[in-house]
C-alpha cells in the first residue's frame, strides 16, 4: 500500500514553498497586489485562477526561491479535491497554504500521489510532495482515511486471479490485524451448513477458491452493536446465466464492497470508536461449471427463506442475504452493507454516486448529510413496496431477480430487506467502486465511493 504517513506532517517551520489560494472572486484582487515579476510570470503561465489551475511564482533571491499560486472554487470551504491537482503535478519537496489550515484538502493532497504499481512500475513518478500543516491535531485522522481509500483501491485494482476467496480472506485478516478483533473464517462443511446461498454461489469455482464467509467481532460489549457487511465476489462470470466478454472486464472489482466494508470497519478500530462492531463478509467465486447452480433451482437460505433462482447473475444479493441473516441475529443497532450490486443503479445514477436505500429515515439522513459534508455524495432510492411484485415465484417465497427488468436496483434492494428483520434500522449502499475516467486525486481504477459518507455517519452517532 502507498505509506500516506510521510505526506502530511506538522509545520515545525523548516523550508518549503508556500501554496496561495485564489478563486474567482479573489484572482483579480491578487493580481493587481502582485509586483510585475508575479504578474508577467502568471501571464506567461496563461493563469487565470480556475479550478485545479497551478501557476509557479519566482521569488526574489535565489532560483530555489519561488511559490506556488493555486485555482480552487472557493478559498473559503476547500473540498477535499482542491490540492489533488498540484500533488500531481509539483515537484518533489515541501509545502505550507499561506493562510489557515489544510483541512479536507489534505484528504486529496495524499491521494494525489496513491499508486498501484503491484504489477508495473511508475516511470514519470516524482518524489513525494509533503504537505505542512498548521494542525496537527488532525493528521491522523486524515492519513487513517487516506489508507482507507488506498486500501479499498489496492483490493479492487487486484486481477481476480491473485484475489480468489482465499486470499481475500488473507487480505481482510491481515488488514484487521493490528487491532486484534475475534475473527474467524467459515469454510468447508461450516459455510454449506450455515450459509446456503453462500456455498451455492460459490460450489463451481475451482479447488483452492470455495466460498468461505470472514466474521470479526472487536469492542467492549457494553457498546451499541453495529454490524457491517460487504458483498465480496472475488469474480463474477455470471454463472450459467453467462455475461458477455466486455461485462466480464471489470468483474474483478465485483468485491469492491467488501473491500469498502472492511475499511470501513478499520477506520473504526484504528479510532476505537465505541461501538462493539460485527462485521461479515461472504466471500466467493460466481465460476461456471458442471457443480454451479441453476436457473430455476430453488435454495433454502440461512433465515429459512427458499429462493428460486431467476438469474444466476443475480448473486451477490444471495450471498448478502446469508450475511444479513447472520448480523441480524445478534440484535445490533443498525447494519450498513456494501455492494457492487446493480447495473440499473449506474443507469440510473452513473459510476460516481452511489445509491443509498434504507429501511429508517434518521439513519438516511445521517448517510446523506455526512457524504454531503465530508464529500463524498450519496443518493436516495426508494424501496418501493410495490415492486415486491416483480420478485414473486410459484414454488418459492420470492425470486432473486424476477421478471420485467425494470427497477432492477430497487427490486434488488427489496430482495435484501427480507433479510433485516422489522424495526432494525438497515442501509445498504450500491456502489460502482470504480473510476471509469481519472479526476484530480482519483485515478481510473478502484475507489471508495460511499466509504467516507458511512464513516461520517458513524462518527456523527457514536464518536
Amino acid at each position: 500500500m502507498t505509506d500516506f504517513a510521510p505526506l502530511l506532517q506538522p509545520d515545525r517551520g523548516e523550508p518549503a514553498h508556500t501554496l496561495r489560494l485564489v478563486d474567482a472572486k479573489t484572482f483579480d484582487g491578487w493580481l493587481k497586489a502582485q509586483p510585475q515579476r508575479v504578474a508577467a510570470a502568471v501571464e506567461a503561465q496563461r493563469f487565470a485562477g480556475k479550478g485545479y489551475e497551478l501557476a509557479i511564482l519566482p521569488g526574489d533571491r535565489d532560483a530555489d526561491d519561488w511559490s506556488v499560486v493555486l485555482g480552487v472554487a472557493n478559498v473559503e470551504e476547500l473540498s477535499p479535491w482542491c490540492l489533488a491537482k498540484a500533488a500531481e503535478r509539483l515537484p518533489e519537496g515541501a509545502y505550507r497554504l499561506a493562510e489557515g489550515s489544510s483541512g479536507a484538502a489534505a484528504l486529496g493532497w495524499m491521494l494525489a500521489q496513491y499508486r498501484f504499481e503491484k504489477y508495473k512500475k511508475a516511470q514519470d513518478a516524482a518524489g513525494p510532495r509533503v504537505l505542512l500543516t498548521s494542525d496537527p491535531a488532525r493528521i491522523d485522522e486524515a492519513v487513517r482515511l487516506a489508507e482507507a481509500v488506498g486500501l479499498v483501491r489496492d483490493l479492487v485494482n487486484t486481477p481476480a486471479g491473485d484475489l480468489g476467496p482465499a486470499e481475500l480472506a488473507s487480505a481482510a485478516e491481515e488488514a484487521l490485524k493490528p487491532f486484534r478483533p475475534a475473527l474467524t473464517v467459515h469454510s468447508g462443511s461450516e459455510v454449506e451448513t450455515h450459509f446456503p446461498l453462500v456455498a451455492a454461489v460459490g460450489r463451481a469455482a475451482a479447488p483452492g477458491r470455495e466460498p468461505c464467509v470472514l466474521e470479526a467481532e472487536w469492542g467492549d460489549e457494553s457498546h451499541p452493536r453495529i454490524a457491517v457487511i460487504g458483498k465480496g465476489v472475488c469474480f463474477d462470470s455470471g454463472g450459467l446465466d453467462i455475461k458477455p466478454s466486455s461485462a466480464m472486464l471489470l468483474m474483478k472489482k465485483d468485491m469492491g464492497g467488501a473491500a469498502h466494508a472492511l475499511a470501513l470497519a478499520r477506520l473504526v478500530m484504528a479510532s476505537a470508536l465505541p461501538v462493539r462492531l460485527h462485521l461479515v463478509i461472504p466471500i466467493v467465486e460466481n465460476a461456471v461449471g458442471s457443480a454451479a447452480f441453476r436457473p430455476g433451482d430453488v435454495l433454502t437460505s440461512r433465515q429459512g427463506l427458499t429462493v428460486e433462482i431467476g438469474n444466476t447473475d443475480a448473486e451477490g444479493r444471495l450471498i448478502l442475504a446469508d450475511a444479513l441473516a447472520l448480523a441480524a441475529e445478534h440484535k445490533p443497532e443498525l447494519m450498513i452493507d456494501y455492494a457492487t450490486l446493480t447495473g440499473a443503479a449506474r443507469v440510473a445514477l452513473g459510476p460516481e454516486l452511489p445509491a443509498l436505500f434504507s429501511n429508517d429515515d434518521a439513519l438516511a439522513e445521517d448517510l446523506l448529510e455526512g457524504g454531503s459534508e465530508v464529500t463524498d455524495p450519496l443518493w436516495r432510492l426508494p424501496l418501493w413496496s410495490n415492486y415486491a411484485e416483480m420478485l414473486k415465484s410459484e414454488i418459492a417465497d420470492v425470486n432473486n431477480a424476477g421478471e420485467g427488468g425494470m427497477a432492477g436496483a430497487v427490486t434488488a434492494a427489496l430482495f435484501l430487506q427480507k433479510f433485516v428483520p422489522d424495526g432494525l434500522a438497515w442501509a445498504h449502499l450500491d456502489s460502482f467502486a470504480w473510476m471509469p475516467a481519472a479526476k484530480p486525486g482519483r485515478p481510473r481504477g478502484g475507489e471508495a465511493l460511499g466509504l467516507r459518507a458511512g464513516w461520517a455517519m458513524l462518527r456523527r452517532r457514536f464518536g
